[in-house]
């Protein structure tokens, strides 16, 4: 057991190392600790907005989607939404906005944890963090895509508009509707926190890296002691 978390944890750093070379070591704790930093910042931000454009629509109606809720004129384009069949907003990504506040806070605890790990296990814990804002717009157009591709052919104008798919980035036309779909503030602060753990990681390898090595070398020159 103590063998298995030592591999985890990696080697430890020399004190007259850490002295001689602190900003190597320092350099990989202060990216991953930003990254975390803005990775829990970025749950109180939107994480994606819309902006449906019609004729009777002078001020134009917005959809303001953040990890855990959708705000703006959602009852109104609903009842849009509606007269073509297509489900409420509310009704996509139940699960996902219910679990988010919880895997973001666990996304950032994985990341602090790295900070302590140094061994290439460091990688695990970071990978779903760097992986989450693709996968953000990812589920998001899971979501767009399966309501606008299967309308109720109930619906009073269901003839009117064929099945479609909304942009989730970009400028789209539906029938006489125009929409304009974008990253929020908070998705781009996830963004920023996944960049900087890749940089973090880099800096990481570039610290540790050397004393794995020291260390293999040294128990491989004892085997070969031992065998001699």
């Amino acid at each position: 057991m103590a063998a298995a978390l030592k591999a985890i944890l990696g080697p430890r750093v020399p004190l007259d190392e850490l002295a001689k070379h602190r900003g190597r070591y320092i350099a990989p704790a202060l990216l991953l600790t930003a990254a975390r930093v803005l990775l829990l910042v970025s749950i109180f931000l939107p994480y994606w907005t819309m902006r449906l454009e019609a004729p009777q629509y002078p001020d134009a109606l917005n959809v303001v989607a953040y990890v855990n809720r959708l705000t703006g004129d959602v009852k109104e384009i609903d009842g849009l939404n509606h007269y073509i069949g297509m489900r409420p907003l509310e009704d996509a990504a139940k699960l996902e906005r219910m679990l988010s506040i919880t895997a973001l806070i666990s996304l950032v605890l994985m990341v602090e944890g790295a900070l302590y790990v140094r061994s290439r296990w460091a990688v695990l814990l970071t990978l779903p963090s760097i992986l989450f804002p693709p996968i953000f717009f990812i589920d998001l157009y899971f979501w767009l895509n399966h309501f606008g591709q299967n309308l109720d052919p109930t619906a009073p104008l269901s003839g009117a508009i064929a099945p479609f798919t909304p942009p989730v980035w970009g400028t789209g036309i539906i029938g006489q509707f125009k929409t304009h779909a974008a990253a929020g503030p908070g998705w781009w602060m996830a963004f920023g926190a996944s960049f900087l753990t890749i940089a973090g990681l880099y800096f990481h390898r570039r610290a540790f890296k050397p004393l794995h090595d020291a260390a293999r070398a040294e128990k491989q020159s004892t085997a070969s002691a031992a065998e001699a």
